[in-house]
């Protein structure tokens, strides 16, 4: 599928992305380009592959999910410009 100047013009546009006039024809044939790949990736045969996460098979690192109260307060109070009674003191904003 080849693309024209008038439809790289319209992608340009949906995609929010100023290209100058002279650069359209080297847009449309990128976009072109980019759709032969995609359409030669179509003829791969991909039955019983099975989906992958990365080019490497290697288990990801995991933690115990263990909820904890984080034991902070007395060092983000510290950064606080106004703190009373263990909390952040801040302005008024709703009258």
């Amino acid at each position: 599928m080849a693309i024209d100047t008038d439809t790289a013009r319209r992608v340009a546009h949906l995609a929010r992305i100023r290209v100058a006039e002279d650069d359209l024809p080297a847009l449309a044939t990128e976009l072109s380009s980019v759709l032969a790949f995609m359409e030669q990736l179509s003829e791969v045969d991909t039955d019983g592959v099975e989906p992958m996460t990365a080019v490497s098979p290697m288990p990801l690192k995991r933690r115990d999910d263990v909820i904890t109260d984080g034991d902070r307060q007395p060092d983000i109070l510290a950064n606080a410009p106004d703190a009373r009674e263990g909390f952040m003191a801040v302005p008024k904003v709703v009258e």
